[in-house]
């Protein structure tokens, strides 16, 4: 079911450190581009015909005062209102303007902005805004204009700016126009690390030095902004910076000073976060910095704290020699209730944050970590009474300032990255001691935390879970409606965190406890917070666990959505009725066919609401009524929901109809998507029909293009919160944003374009040309996760649809595709998503087969394979052992990444498989660039799972390649022996199915080493512990290669007439399960001649069937399974032996 189906009881889960609001209309322009590639903000330059006024570009070769000479007072005049009208709150005068300004040539623009600047008799606000423009023109389009200009113009425009943070009064106008030198700067150092502006290096240290309080502050924001001034200078200056830091840090008598210098020494080790030495030289300057922390924060600034945030995001080992300070520091601030909840809630969030980059550090100071537990509990009960509450018939969305949802969201954060074994004992007895508390917010606060730590704390809580349950049941019965809330919220929460064993142990308490709390007629907000927790339940409830629930639970749902939807004509109230729609659908989902008796008793009503439900006020109702509609039907099946399939059919078409009339943000839209797709589930073949109303809509929706930004600093801080926009910090003074609003949309609706093309095939060719043109670009769209995964795995299925069309179409489609796929295997970043993409290529090769892949493509794939295995090899968890903070949790840390590393080694194995199968032979010259990298695997130092896959792909190479394989004998054929007996059941198995293809395809040259073998397969088969349920995959391996080698000679054919006769269990099988298969091996023993008749072994084997024959029901059994020239083996044998 989607992750849209209903609003989860829940944690909230965010990065503070990451996310800051986005960007209001006027300060940055929202530019959206292809599939959301990034483009930087305000380079209008190329936009062409817009209307204004028109600006002459500079006669060239005239300097900068000579241009100001020339400019007409008028047009200077005119240029000073055009700023004025780009800050008007008028959109259309603004706009306006901002067409005006993009007609002027961009080496104008400078003269005229620098002019604006300098010119003391300027409005203040028409300065300001020149020197953002002037910093942004420089940011998004120097290379573009600074080039062009004269040698002369460069020089004046260095020493204008200079001359200006030394004369201007304003200190705002002042510190902006050090961001322009900062990122002028910025712009000059060469690809070899050159400062080509000297003498800002000399002003940095002439200013830093002066008098003049204006000018050290000045060099500290201009260090500040670049931090990467010295370029390829930078080490040689290295004791001057820190001396330069230093000096001012200790400035007595000027706290801003002070303050300053230490948001530049924060910047200046995390520019250098990856240079050990350095982050070691500056360590005693943290002492200062903690300081400043201190000072500012009670001046009312945060700047300095949110700098120790990014330091431990980023650079968390820094604060190792003074972490005991930092951390004391960090609950001292966050424990301070006069200090504002934003400055509060960073303070704890640097602990916070460490718990995640740097856990095993922090897990030495767990007494400090134990300290700080409670204040996350204190934030959480920081609520307000609101007697409104429990009749809220809109949810608004969690308000992430405040300090209830910050201390929720930073217990969760903690449990996850500290592990429950050190979390859980700091915090079980808060929670208790909250639940014992009189007042209603305490109680809250521990429900809220239980549900927080669920997931951190998963394997501690699960040995005490019945304890757990058993209490937190109790609440549902709590006489204030917000703790009954909390407590559904940890009853769902739980059913997820803990499933399949919540609901294992407890269904029948939940169930019971939840029907109860949802009859709460009283209390909407709880009602409907108990259907959550009921879906959450059902969710990930066994089908066979639900069913004796079934009666119970459908009335109770049907007599609640009767009277709700009462209440919707009666009040307009749709909350709870929201709620129930969804869990009626979660029910369905999980009951399957079982919930055909009770079709009907919903149908009805359902309908009624997808039908009367039109305003915009219900369009979320409207939406999860046509899920819950959809998802019955599935479960249901074909048979039972047609004769309502029409009449849903024509509903969903006239909502489609109407699709183009529904705002972008419309809750309908991602619903119908997926329900089309349910139809197309359900009605097969008969859905092709639709797909020309439903494609247009779902093309649209796949083809959403997030609107990006790339804003620096100086934008950050002058923006105010704007919703759907997320920021992420990139270092060097910029942050990346994107508008999410649409990003789940679009990959739910690129996952249903999936869908159509599995559930249709051949029926879904129309479209294929206009989906794979939207989906090969899409393995790019590093926005979200889930397209990408959606785009590779189109990519063998639009393939399949294309067959029809004839080897020309595909063999066009495949070469559309392939090289993108083959360069996603080696950019993409998720090794989720990875897996996926490589999983995807390797069936598109063995759909396409022999020819698919160039000279080219062969190269650049080996080169990328030949990566994946060396970076296989060097994983960082040596360097991680060996780390000083090496603990318990990091090694279980490290085996996760192992088995992560492992599943990438799976699909490098998946994609040679396809090209051994597809090439041969052929493609032996090209493997041999991986050879030495497969044998690495299967040396016996490395982990099982190693050995395992190096043997999956050396039993390929011999299926596919023999009887050429044999020249890479001396590799793989003393391991393979060796891992007949190994302790690991899957390099058993894999070892035994190497000889077996060995025996099937290898030829004469690996005869003798299946003699060798056969012994070995014998001793695995005859273990004691053969068929236990590890081992029975490798020991029907082995029996399956015994047979193989029986076929390919005598002394063999002596061995099995050796083991058949000593009644051997294991090879007989359980109640002679395995006879139908020695009769196979016999009858194509004889077959082949590998059995003649003149043989004693011969005669032996003839009696071992005429014993056979003597058991009628036996016999029939082992003859039907061979063929006709099979039956007549085992007759001639029974005539001449």
């Amino acid at each position: 079911m989607p992750a849209n189906r209903h609003s989860e009881p829940g944690r909230a889960n965010y990065v503070r450190s990451t996310l800051a609001p986005g960007p209001t209309s006027d300060e940055v322009e929202l530019v959206e581009t292809a599939n959301g590639t990034l483009a930087p903000l305000c380079d209008r330059s190329r936009k062409q015909g817009s209307a204004g006024a028109h600006f002459a570009a500079s006669p060239p070769g005239l300097s900068f005062f000579g241009i100001l000479t020339a400019m007409a007072e008028q047009q200077q005049q005119q240029f000073y209102l055009l700023l004025g009208n780009l800050m008007s709150p008028d959109n259309n005068i603004r706009k306006q303007s901002e067409e005006a300004y993009d007609t002027i040539v961009g080496q104008t623009k400078i003269t005229f902005l620098l002019q604006a600047i300098r010119d003391a008799s300027a409005a203040e606000e028409v300065k300001q805004m020149a020197a953002v423009l002037l910093r942004r023109l420089l940011s998004s389009s120097f290379e573009d204009i600074y080039p062009g200009l004269t040698l002369e113009m460069q020089t004046v425009i260095k020493t204008e700016l200079l001359t200006s943070i030394q004369t201007e009064t304003s200190p705002n106008i002042r510190k902006k126009v050090c961001d322009i030198a900062a990122e002028l700067t910025r712009n000059l150092i060469d690809d070899d690390g050159n400062n080509q502006w000297p003498e800002v290096l000399k002003f940095l240290f002439d200013s830093v030095n002066s008098d003049s309080v204006s000018l050290r502050e000045s060099a500290l924001h201009i260090f500040w902004n670049f931090p990467g001034i010295f370029g390829n200078q930078q080490q040689h200056y290295m004791e001057v910076i820190k001396r330069m830091l230093v000096q001012c840090m200790q400035d007595q008598d000027n706290p801003h000073i002070r303050t300053l210098a230490a948001r530049a020494a924060a910047s200046f080790v995390l520019s250098n976060e990856g240079n050990t030495a350095l982050l070691k030289h500056f360590s005693d300057l943290l002492p200062g910095i903690l300081q400043a922390v201190n000072e500012s924060c009670y001046q009312s600034d945060d700047s300095v704290l949110k700098s120790l945030v990014e330091i431990a995001d980023t650079a968390p080992k820094y604060l190792r020699p003074n972490l005991e300070a930092t951390l004391q520091l960090c609950l001292k601030l966050c424990a301070d209730s006069n200090l504002t909840n934003m400055q509060r809630q960073l303070a704890l969030e640097v602990i916070v944050t460490l718990s995640e980059t740097a856990a095993a550090m922090l897990r030495k100071h767990t007494a400090i970590v134990a300290q700080s537990v409670p204040q996350m509990l204190a934030m959480m009960v920081d609520l307000e009474d609101d007697d409104e509450w429990a009749m809220a018939d809109e949810l608004e969305d969690d308000d992430f300032d405040s300090n209830a949802v910050a201390g929720e969201s930073a217990l969760d954060r903690i449990a996850c990255g500290l592990g429950g074994k050190i979390i859980l004992p700091m915090i079980k007895q808060h929670i208790m001691t909250m639940l014992q508390n009189p007042d209603w917010k305490y109680r809250h606060a521990g429900l809220m935390a239980l549900s927080a730590i669920g997931e951190g704390c998963h394997q501690q809580m699960e040995a005490i879970l019945q304890e757990i349950v058993s209490f937190v049941l109790l609440f549902c019965s709590d006489p204030h409606p917000r703790v009954r809330y909390a407590a559904c919220n940890a009853i769902g929460q739980m059913a997820t965190d803990f499933a399949p064993t919540f609901q294992k142990k407890f269904h029948d308490k939940v169930i019971s406890a939840l029907l109860q709390t949802m009859e709460d007629q009283s209390n909407p907000r709880v009602q409907a917070h108990a259907a959550a927790a009921l879906i959450n339940f059902t969710e990930d409830c066994p089908k066979s666990l639900l069913i004796p629930y079934l009666d119970s639970l459908v009335q109770h749902l049907h007599v609640i959505m009767v009277a709700k939807l009462q209440e919707l004509i009666q009040k307009g109230t749709k909350l709870v009725l929201e709620q129930v729609v969804t869990s009626i659908a979660s029910v369905a989902d999980t009951a399957e066919e079982k919930f055909v008796p009770y079709y009907d008793l919903f149908m009805p009503s359902l309908k009624h609401i997808v039908e009367n439900a039109v305003q915009k006020e219900l369009r979320l109702l409207r939406g999860k009524t046509i899920e819950c509609i959809s998802l019955i039907g599935l479960a249901v099946g074909k048979e039972k929901f047609m004769p309502d399939a029409s009449a849903v059919m024509q509903l969903l078409l006239k909502t489609q109809t109407d699709f183009n009339d529904l705002e972008d943000d419309d809750p309908q839209i991602s619903y119908m998507i997926s329900a089309w797709a349910r139809m197309c589930k359900i009605l097969g073949k008969e859905f092709q029909q639709y797909l020309p109303v439903v494609m247009g809509p779902l093309m649209k929706t796949a083809s959403i293009k997030p609107e990006v930004a790339l804003l620096d600093t100086q934008d950050m801080e002058s923006i105010s919160e704007d919703d759907g926009w997320e920021f992420v910090n990139l270092g060097d003074q910029q942050s990346f944003g994107i508008k999410t609003a649409g990003l789940e949309e679009k990959a739910t609706a690129c996952q249903m374009l999936v869908c159509y093309a599995k559930e249709l095939k051949e029926g879904f060719v129309e479209y294929t040309e206009q989906v794979v043109k939207l989906m090969v670009p899409l393995l790019k769209f590093y926005f979200h996760d889930g397209v990408r995964v959606a785009a590779a795995e189109s990519m063998p299925l639009l393939l399949e649809c294309a067959r029809v069309r004839g080897p020309e179409y595909l063999t066009q489609m495949w070469h559309f595709m392939c090289d993108a796929l083959i360069k996603a295997i080696g950019t993409e970043p998720d090794s989720d998503v990875l897996s996926e993409i490589m999983h995807s290529f390797a069936k598109c090769i063995e759909l396409m087969g022999d020819g698919c892949l160039n000279n080219e493509h062969f190269e650049e794939l080996g080169g990328i394979l030949k990566g994946k295995l060396e970076e296989h090899f060097k994983t960082r968890s040596s360097d991680m052992r060996q780390d000083e903070d090496y603990d318990e949790q990091v090694e279980e840390s490290l085996q996760d990444e192992d088995e992560n590393d492992v599943y990438i080694l799976t699909k490098v194995s998946d994609i040679l498989h396809s090209v051994f199968s597809s090439y041969k032979e052929k493609v032996l010259p090209w493997f041999e660039q991986l050879l030495q990298l497969i044998v690495q695997l299967i040396c016996t130092s490395r982990p099982w799972a190693d050995r395992q896959w190096g043997l999956c792909i050396f039993d390929d190479v011999v299926e596919h390649c023999s009887p050429a394989s044999f020249k890479y004998a001396e590799y793989f054929l003393r391991p393979m022996l060796q891992s007949l007996c190994d302790t690991s059941p899957e390099v058993r198995q894999a070892a035994a199915y190497g000889v077996g293809v060995m025996a099937q395809y290898g030829g004469e040259n690996y005869r003798p080493f299946c003699t060798e073998a056969i012994p070995l397969l014998v001793r695995v088969i005859q273990s004691a512990d053969s068929r236990v349920k590890e081992n029975v995959n490798a020991t029907e391996n082995c029996i399956s290669a015994v047979g193989k080698v029986m076929r390919g000679g005598r002394a063999h054919v002596r061995l099995l007439c050796d083991l058949i006769e000593s009644n051997n269990p294991i090879v007989l099988g359980p109640d002679n399960a395995n006879l139908p298969k020695i009769f196979l091996i016999i009858a194509d023993g004889v077959a082949n001649e590998s059995v003649k008749s003149e043989d004693a072994c011969s005669k032996r084997l003839a009696n071992v069937i005429r014993q056979v024959q003597m058991s009628g029901g036996l016999w029939t059994q082992c003859v039907s399974t061979l063929n006709e020239t099979q039956q007549k083996a085992i007759q001639d044998l029974l005539n001449t032996a």
